[in-house]
């Protein structure tokens, strides 16, 4: 297998080809990294580009569409909870579908939480590219345009990515790869989902509202990131850091 990464220097977001074989058929997922790294990659290789698989809409991850679109003639599939932020999409994918291409057997999962219509993309039953929702030893935000709701993004971690084989490697939306197993071992989310780590209790302010810290960890960019559970309602939040205060 072949798998190719493109990394935006900005956004820090990663767009892939994965490929069966030199001189075979693959496919691209997300569209947010720079061109000239999957360009190349496809060339070197000789590679027939069959799909554009996207999971999720934000611009990070979608900004080229139209380039690989009128490179390669491909069409662009992703979740159909999407398609009211992503006019882009042309074939729904949901949860459990199957596409193939070449030797490639590419299953989609529905994994809500970062976005309303976030996919897993699970490549031969090997590896899992994530998109928002899972990264190396942190989450995805639940407050993103178009987001889901905590719960869900819990339940896309727990109960659908945690339950891949241990040895499947994580490539996220953003930054380095990693597996499943780090993940279950090392992610302060979800060694506290574990029981395994206690919830913090420290007050806290996000997004200028009374809060309650339960756990502070290092983000892909280098912030963090802030599972934090608001005063007035109760209710939980993953936010970006930097807007967590007083802790």
């Amino acid at each position: 297998m072949i798998i190719q990464r493109s990394m935006s220097d900005g956004y820090l977001s990663n767009s892939y080809v994965v490929a069966d074989r030199p001189g075979g058929h693959g496919v691209l997922i997300d569209s947010g990294g720079p061109l000239e790294p999957i360009l190349e990659a496809i060339e070197t290789n000789d590679i027939t580009i069959t799909h554009l698989l996207l999971t999720h809409h934000h611009v990070d991850h979608v900004i080229h569409n139209a380039d690989y679109v009128e490179r390669f003639g491909c069409e662009i599939w992703g979740h159909p909870a999407e398609r009211p932020y992503c006019d882009d999409i042309q074939h729904d994918l949901n949860d459990g579908d199957e596409v193939v291409s070449g030797d490639l057997t590419i299953r989609a999962l529905h994994t809500p939480g970062h976005s309303v219509g976030m996919l897993a993309l699970v490549v031969n039953d090997e590896i899992v590219f994530t998109g928002d929702t899972l990264f190396q030893g942190t989450v995805g935000g639940t407050l993103a345009p178009g987001h889901a709701t905590y719960a869900d993004l819990r339940r896309s971690i727990m109960d659908v990515l945690m339950q891949l084989p241990s040895e499947t490697v994580v490539y996220p939306g953003h930054t380095d790869s990693t597996t499943i197993e780090a993940e279950w071992e090392n992610n302060a989310f979800i060694r506290i989902w574990r029981g395994l780590d206690p919830e913090g209790t420290t007050p806290c302010k996000a997004f200028g509202r009374d809060a309650t810290l339960v756990v502070r960890a290092l983000d892909y960019d280098g912030g963090t990131k802030c599972w934090v559970r608001f005063t007035d309602d109760g209710t939980d939040e993953v936010a970006p850091g930097s807007q967590v205060t007083g802790d």
